[in-house]
């Protein structure tokens, strides 16, 4: 059952996992992160390559590349126990792949080692990673909106994201956050977003870290009233995020989503109410003359 779990999991999401990979980041990054395998292991290029094995076999990998290959994938599995989404698995081990790759390539000849790095450079300044594009209810803030929608209504709960677009974090998180959107967004219940990347004085006013040293993307802040009541994740004195997992699960948990959202639905049907009662009802219309004369002479016969 441990494994057939998992299995099941793999296959569900495997249509998704095809569109993933179709793109080019991702196809690009493929062909990156099996580059040593593929020189390694391709009769006429391996046979020039240098090794430390006993039998002279360059076409094979030497104990200190398997060493390496192994501590690295140990890296990996104990990453990726953290991982939420498919995207985040899939970027873990694409991105341990390629310090591997580094690794291995420097150990065989610097200027190899010198080619890599400057691929892996070109490739990330050029082919960025693809950005969530699926449904939401969510609204995007910029600098001079996000007081004004926050002060805008006090009945209203808003649950602001604070992400980067340059996030490997923020860009796996988008997809769960856009499902909780999709289950809990109502009218007294709202998602926004905003993009202290691009808007530096949210950052500030807001004291949420751009920094990757801080570890505070994303950060999740609830807003009742136009106040703060809670952040996840929350900061220690020293400015670093505390540990915490960006699961649905956690969220829903952690800002109470339930509760929530059945107040704010309640709040919502008492506004419709309130609405219909501002306006009076309809007058009766009059019967024509014509029909008034047909009914009573009906009436005498």
């Amino acid at each position: 059952m441990a494994l057939l779990t998992p299995l099941l999991a793999f296959l569900y999401h495997l249509p998704q996992v095809y569109k993933w990979l179709l793109k080019p980041y991702y196809i690009a990054s493929l062909f990156m992160s099996l580059a040593f395998l593929a020189i390694r292991k391709t009769p006429g290029v391996c046979d020039h390559l240098a090794t430390q094995r006993e039998d002279g076999n360059s076409c094979d990998f030497d104990w200190r590349e398997v060493e390496i290959l192994m501590f690295l994938s140990a890296i990996v599995m104990m990453k990726n126990r953290r991982a939420i989404t498919v995207e985040q698995h899939v970027g873990n081990i694409i991105l341990f792949s390629k310090v591997a790759n580094v690794i291995l390539f420097f150990r065989l000849d610097v200027r190899m080692g010198i080619l890599y790095l400057t691929l892996c450079l070109v490739l990330l300044m050029t082919c960025k990673p693809p950005i969530y594009m699926g449904p939401e209810y969510i609204k995007y803030f910029s600098d001079k909106t996000i007081d004004d929608e926050l002060d805008k209504d006090n009945r209203v709960t808003w649950i602001v994201e604070f992400f980067a677009n340059w996030s490997p974090e923020c860009q796996s998180f988008a997809s769960v956050y856009a499902d909780l959107s999709l289950k809990y967004n109502c009218a007294g219940l709202k998602f926004g977003k905003v993009d202290i990347g691009r808007y530096g004085e949210v950052s500030k006013k807001y004291k949420v870290s751009t920094s990757p040293l801080s570890k505070q993307l994303p950060s999740l802040v609830l807003f009742q009233g136009g106040k703060e009541v809670m952040r996840r994740p929350q900061v220690d004195k020293k400015g670093r995020a505390v540990s915490w997992s960006f699961t649905e699960e956690n969220i829903i948990r952690e800002f109470n989503l339930n509760e929530l959202y059945q107040k704010s639905k309640k709040l919502s049907k008492k506004e419709d109410k309130a609405n219909l009662s501002k306006f009076p009802p309809l007058p009766e219309e009059e019967e024509p003359e014509q029909n008034k004369e047909e009914s009573e002479s009906k009436k005498d016969k």
